[in-house]
């Protein structure tokens, strides 16, 4: 007997949050990757963790797949529902559970998203420091393992999350971690969750660290000749133990496209954009080490700003780098793709990158978190044409390629979902059948995010 997938949601949840409109639909069948698009059978929306048990026990009953969804502004495909079923929406589950200022911990909701967590934290002088570009929720970073600009000083999701509520396949309710800021007791089960991509649980609260707000915060940006410049250059304030917080590098092609979207009149070359936070006298005397030391390392413009307007025009450029070439190019994609190297290959991954878009006969830009040694490139596609896919996929095969033989990852933070899944054997050998093995203990009938991460 067949069955109403929408009737019998229906008996855990609201009749209103249960959907089979086609925009709804259609909403969720895609994130913001080239990927194809694949709608769901029924979109649920769950306002708390009772409902996802419900929904969570009746799909592995039935062997229905269930995605969760953020807000789907990942890069590899990992919310699109290549095999139909439910796509499990949390945006209604946006509750600020607990601020904890003393611990420098918040309980939040999946659907929290990371502007208005922020907002929130300021009222207490903190902030939470993970900061991937776009206004994501809490819920797909963790899923996703984001990291972003800020990486080199706070760390990824995976060192700021310390518990999750997850759901798993079958209904049960379990804790990965706790309050503690550490603790030797038994596996350690968030890591092992954070970066899943829903593949193993469904995540119902997160317990994050947080940080108390900086007293200066200032921007800078330092001009270069060239990569191998700017990177050793960037290395060279690394080992100095000098606390920045961010180290963005752009190619002059991506700065050349940021002045054509914005107006903006930046230099036309090899660009680092930095952020320092700390305290106001100690502040100033690390930017003015910095500068010191990038203009011994061939810097030819090095400028900084310390209002909070100037540092948000630098970081918005920074942000909008991708939308600033589709902005350019109506009706194309960008396949955005990247990986993460050792700081000894990272000038010679970027330059190579380069030299792959720029022979490949297609546009792109190469822009980096050179701080950690992971840097993404992006190539202006139309998915519709074969030519073009067939150059891309060539250039993101030799990106790849070269980080894997130098020791890196076929990605640094946007995840495995669809994209990098041919690339998982490769760079794990025998342990992904450990990694397989985790999954069909935790989701023994294959319902969690089928089709991701392993083929």
């Amino acid at each position: 007997m067949e069955i109403n997938l929408t009737k019998e949601l229906k008996r855990f949840v609201s009749e209103d949050r249960v959907s089979k409109n086609e925009t709804v639909l259609s909403l969720h069948s895609k994130d913001e990757s080239f990927h194809t698009p694949r709608q769901p059978d029924v979109v649920v929306f769950p306002i708390d963790t009772e409902e996802v048990v419900n929904i969570l026990k009746f799909a592995n009953e039935n062997e229905i797949p269930v995605v969760p969804f953020g807000v789907g502004s990942g890069l590899e495909g990992q919310v699109i529902p290549i095999k139909g079923g439910i796509s499990l929406d949390f945006q209604l589950m946006n509750q600020i559970v607990e601020i904890s200022p003393v611990d420098l911990l918040v309980r939040v909701q999946p659907g929290v998203m990371r502007k208005h967590l922020n907002k929130e934290l300021g009222k207490y002088g903190l902030f939470f420091s993970v900061d991937p570009g776009a206004d994501a929720s809490i819920g797909g970073m963790a899923a996703t393992n984001a990291s972003g600009t800020t990486a080199v000083r706070y760390g990824s999701m995976k060192e700021n999350v310390r518990n999750l509520q997850v759901v798993l396949a079958e209904g049960k309710i379990i804790q990965t971690g706790g309050k503690a800021k550490k603790s030797s007791s038994g596996y350690h089960l968030t890591e092992l969750f954070v970066g899943s991509e829903g593949t193993l649980g469904i995540f119902t609260e997160i317990t994050l660290k947080v940080y108390g707000i900086s007293e200066m915060i200032t921007a800078a940006r330092a001009v270069f000749p060239s990569v191998k410049q700017a990177v050793q250059a960037a290395v060279s304030l690394l080992s100095l133990g000098v606390p920045i917080a961010r180290i963005e590098l752009l190619d002059a092609r991506s700065i050349k496209q940021i002045n054509m979207a914005t107006g903006s009149k930046y230099v036309e070359d090899v660009t680092l954009f930095l952020e320092f936070h700390g305290i106001k006298d100690s502040l100033a005397n690390e930017v003015y080490l910095t500068k010191e030391l990038f203009i011994d390392s061939g810097c030819y413009q090095f400028e900084f700003e310390s209002d909070s307007n100037g540092r948000a025009r630098l970081w918005d450029a920074r942000h909008n780098l991708f939308y600033a070439y589709l902005h350019s190019n109506p009706g194309k994609k960008m396949m955005n793709t990247d990986v993460c190297v050792p700081l000894s290959k990272l000038a010679e991954a970027v330059e190579q990158s380069r030299k792959f878009i720029d022979e490949s006969g297609l546009d792109g830009t190469v822009a980096g978190h050179i701080g950690d040694g992971n840097f993404h490139a992006g190539i202006v596609i139309d998915p519709k044409n074969p030519f073009d896919m067939a150059r891309a996929n060539r250039v993101n095969e030799q990106i790849v390629d070269f980080a894997l033989t130098h020791g890196g990852t076929c990605t640094g933070e946007h995840g495995v979902g669809l994209g990098k899944m041919k690339y998982q054997k490769r760079e794990h050998g025998d342990a992904l059948d450990i990694m397989k093995s985790f999954k069909r203990v935790l989701d023994p009938k294959g319902i969690l995010n089928p089709g991701k991460i392993f083929e």
